[in-house]
């Protein structure tokens, strides 16, 4: 290809609004145009890196025994309904509207545009496997996909349209399904490796997909947007989201005490007695510490939240056991937590509280929870608990107003605390506590008092740390904060925690039957009875590995493409296009490495050199031969890396043959 004939738009100017190294690159490098916010046109040198590293992603599908079809982006908003992932999804989930408002006749009032396709795929299975001896089989396609993204930025990294990489994996149990997550991971590790990223996997959330266990492949960079909490020693790695740390509950010293626990353990100074100080107008953590002279790892906030449940709870019911997916077969990669590190049932890391029926409990509950002062509450954890505590999902949560806060407490807004509390619970409220906070002895909080607060608060004693018998309300004790670096690996080996930016490029889950149960897509067993499909989802978004690859590969010169997805593998620059021998040398070059499989770029513009060698770093084509008069004069041409700039001169045929020792086989 010569590029007096293709279409590359460089430009030296950097866009203003575009922050990330990528979505300037791709952008001065002529990859992309914006049409609109979230929205792109590919051009041709961009296009061909996406259709390359599409390619890669179906070959490794392929290898990994995964059949590839094709899922309309239309459909019908029915069957979002049926899983219940309306409501989950929000704004994200685009719907198309009718011509004129409110007319339910017409067809656009039904219809979404498919963010992911896992209700459409659960159809399919549901119409035509109808035996487990059509089981195991792994369906994936490479589609366009729409997002209802409120702030489209960074380029291709958070776009309202994406190509995406969406496989499902049918089985007909647990066992089934880790096969089939092992076979995706492996190949995930191929395509990322093939596509030259740093990449890390990371145990993640399962978010608005549902399931069970889920592993995020993350790219390491100052663009990304999620945050990873990865171990010095590498034996732990997770999204914040998920992410825990190392606690020891066998300690006696830091053991939680039950409400009748008074005496303090053996090498433990007794408690403080309670006492009120006069903190007036400060109801924020550093304030009050300055007053108290107390540091914020020796207060504990109270946060209170409200708590509502589905209106409908049969859809909101705990999915049971028997068919959610087993933990038997995880991924064998040095970044992948144990089990032993993932939250258990008891005090070192699930929830350890009597539950409350779910049938006693009210459609909006009061929660109030407890973390220490320099923590802070991680949302999902916290959700997740309540209604592990609580019996029933679906738990919608939002910080209390200040009437509730002030009903609740007697006090204003940030002057909450812990003692006292639980005599003014109703039916089903709850307590939850974050682990951490029940080490804790003589501490600080809210005073339950307008501009007091308390020193001297020791849980067991001021607080309960379990549900007292016959109360109407429940405590919990569990993992409810975020992790912050310097948290020590809960493996146990005492390496730290450090806490870093990345780009998620690829996400796996074990659905378990969320899907299959909802839509009653079931199968007949061995001895004829039906049962649930046991799933698995697997996402790549095609366009973020371009981007992460940018972010991984570049420099002040412009990008650097691995060989494996770059739009061309050897840029050969004539120096002197209006020289008869320079160009014959520069075309027989391209002539010959194209007949030889190699993907050559041309650059016959009759522009000055430097102009071509600034357009050459910018587009970052991985190898470079520049043909010119005066080392042709010596019977020379001279081959370099992009990568590392080094420069060799040598005869031309030599140069063909360093070139495809060098390519991508």
């Amino acid at each position: 290809m010569r590029w007096s004939q293709f279409f590359i738009p460089t430009t030296k100017e950097s866009p203003k609004d575009a922050t990330a190294a990528s979505h300037i690159l791709m952008l001065r490098a002529g990859l992309i145009r914006q049409l609109a916010a979230g929205i792109y046109s590919y051009l041709p040198l961009g296009y061909r890196t996406l259709r390359k590293v599409a390619e890669i992603v179906r070959q490794e599908m392929n290898r990994a025994g995964a059949v590839e079809l094709n899922m309309p982006v239309l459909q019908p908003v029915d069957l979002w309904e049926q899983t219940g992932r309306t409501a989950a999804m929000g704004d994200v989930l685009l719907r198309l509207r009718p011509i004129h408002s409110g007319d339910h006749s017409d067809w656009r009032s039904h219809t979404v545009l498919g963010p992911t396709h896992e209700e459409v795929v659960t159809e399919i299975a549901r119409a035509y496997l109808n035996s487990y001896k059509q089981l195991p089989i792994t369906l994936y396609q490479i589609q366009v996909k729409f997002r209802g993204e409120a702030r489209p930025k960074s380029g291709v990294l958070r776009t309202r349209e994406f190509l995406m990489k969406d496989a499902y994996s049918f089985d007909a149990d647990t066992a089934g399904l880790d096969l089939s997550y092992q076979k995706m991971y492996d190949a995930y590790c191929r395509i990322f490796s093939r596509c030259g990223l740093p990449y890390v996997a990371v145990e993640a959330d399962t978010g608005a997909i549902g399931g069970d266990v889920s592993h995020e492949f993350m790219v390491l960079t100052d663009a990304g947007e999620d945050t990873v909490a990865i171990s010095e020693s590498g034996d732990y790695a997770a999204n914040t989201e998920r992410a825990t740390a190392f606690f020891d509950a066998s300690h006696e010293a830091t053991r939680p005490r039950s409400h009748t626990e008074q005496e303090p353990a053996e090498g433990e100074a007794p408690a403080e007695p309670l006492r009120e100080v006069h903190t007036p107008g400060a109801g924020r953590v550093d304030d009050v510490c300055k007053l108290l002279g107390t540091a914020p790892a020796q207060m504990i906030k109270t946060l209170i939240y409200t708590g509502t449940y589905p209106t409908n709870p049969s859809n909101a019911t705990q999915p049971s056991n028997a068919t959610q997916p087993s933990n038997a077969t995880q991924p064998s990669n040095a970044t992948r937590p144990s089990n032993a590190t993932r939250p258990s049932p008891d005090r070192k890391g699930g929830v350890s509280s009597q539950s409350a029926p779910a049938t006693d409990i009210a459609p909006t509950i009061r929660l109030v929870v407890l973390v220490r002062g320099d923590h802070e509450i991680n949302e999902i954890k916290l959700r997740k608990a309540a209604e592990a505590a609580c019996g029933q999902m679906g738990l919608t949560l939002e910080l209390a107003d200040p009437r509730t806060i002030e009903g609740l407490t007697g006090a204003a807004v940030g002057f909450a605390g812990p003692q006292g509390l639980a005599a003014r619970f109703r039916q089903g409220d709850l307590l939850l506590i974050d682990r951490d906070v029940t080490r804790m002895r003589s501490a600080a909080s809210g005073a339950n008092r307008t501009d007091y607060h308390v020193t001297g608060v020791t849980p067991g004693r001021d607080f309960p740390l379990e549900t007292p018998p016959g109360a109407a309300f429940v405590v919990a004790v569990a993992d409810i904060r975020m992790v912050v670096d310097g948290d020590r690996s809960p493996t146990g080996s005492g390496a730290p925690i450090r806490l870093k930016t990345a780009i998620e490029v690829g996400h796996v889950f074990k659905l378990g039957t969320k899907y299959s149960q909802s839509m009653d897509a079931t199968f007949l067993t061995r001895e004829g009875k039906p049962h649930p499909f046991v799933m698995g989802c697997y996402g790549i978004g095609v366009n973020r590995i371009i981007a992460a690859a940018i972010e991984s590969n570049h420099d002040a010169n412009g990008i650097i493409w691995p060989l494996s997805i770059a739009p061309f593998e050897v840029l050969i620059v004539a120096l002197d296009p209006k020289d008869e021998h320079v160009m014959q040398t520069a075309a027989s070059l391209h002539d010959q490495l194209e007949a030889a499989g190699a993907e050559a770029l041309l650059d016959d513009r009759d522009e000055r050199a430097g102009f071509k060698f600034k357009d050459a770093d910018l587009i970052g084509i991985p190898l470079r031969v520049v043909v010119g008069k005066k080392s042709l004069a010596d019977g020379v041409v001279e081959f370099s890396r992009r990568r590392d700039g080094e420069k060799r001169l040598l005869a031309p045929a030599a140069a063909v043959a360093e070139v495809l020792s060098q390519r991508t086989p």
